[in-house]
């Protein structure tokens, strides 16, 4: 081998020597660096369920009242079997001068009514209340100012119909009544009595149309609506005065409701 081809070889090996070194220093740079260990752990919570809304009921601005104790059908023990009975009932008194005349014609026949009384009349004359009872009859409410209870705000409401005359029967007054009415006359432990005959007595149409009507009209256990008050009811007294000795003819009875 010659010197000089000696040489070459010597250098080739030196050359190689430093590219091997210069690659692995590249790629000792190029390589990733290794992930540190995590230092905490994460805790994945599910997505809760939707929401559910509770419904709640809506805030009466009405004062809270204690419930009264729940009334039963003021009929039910006064209508069984083949009884026949009739349930008149006197609406807007008391007044001074129709409720003793209807009284007084009431007990001349033997029968007995109930009156849905107004809180209003009853503080603007004592006693008649008292009258009312005593003569063997039952009173029943007929709210305190005679409002539509179905479109006066519930505190309105509430209070005409908790703070009315004391019974355990409720008379709405017109017959107005929805799900609140009902729900507030329930609350203050009555039940809502309106009727099944109106001889239109408060219209005034004369003694014998009132007398008709409810001859016509009237069927065993019947509640007869009537008025002692809100006007003259002249024609009431006559047409009742007329009218009971005809129907106990017929077989019938007048007892008052148990309110």
């Amino acid at each position: 081998m010659s010197r000089k081809f000696a040489a070459f070889v010597a250098t080739a090996m030196a050359l190689a020597v430093v590219a091997g070194s210069l690659l692995v220093l590249a790629l000792g740079h190029q390589r990733p660096p290794r992930p540190a260990a995590a230092t905490t752990t994460q805790t994945t919570t599910p997505p809760s369920p939707t929401p559910t809304e509770t419904p709640t009921a809506p805030i009466s601005s009405a004062p809270p009242s204690t419930p009264r104790k729940p009334a039963v059908d003021p009929t039910a023990a006064l209508a069984t079997g083949n009884k026949k009975v009739l349930f008149f009932s006197f609406d807007d008194g008391p007044d001074p001068v129709w409720t003793p005349k209807i009284l007084q014609v009431l007990a001349e026949h033997g029968a007995h009514a109930t009156f849905f009384e107004l809180g209003a009349m009853q503080a603007a004359h004592p006693g008649l209340r008292e009258q009312v009872l005593a003569a063997g009859n039952t009173i029943g409410s007929h709210s305190i100012s005679h409002p539509q209870l179905t479109a006066v705000s519930a505190a309105k409401r509430h209070h005409e119909i908790f703070d009315g005359p004391q019974s355990t029967c409720f008379r709405p007054p017109y017959g107005a009544s929805n799900p609140q009415v009902r729900a507030d006359i329930k609350a203050a432990g009555m039940v809502e009595v309106l009727w099944d005959v109106d001889p239109r007595d408060w219209a005034r149409p004369g003694t014998d149309a009132i007398v008709h009507n409810i001859l016509t009209h009237a069927h065993n256990h019947n509640i007869i609506l009537m008025h002692d008050g809100g006007g003259n009811r002249a024609q009431t007294v006559a047409a009742l005065d007329k009218v009971l000795p005809l129907l106990k003819a017929q077989g019938y009875s007048f007892p008052a409701m148990n309110c």
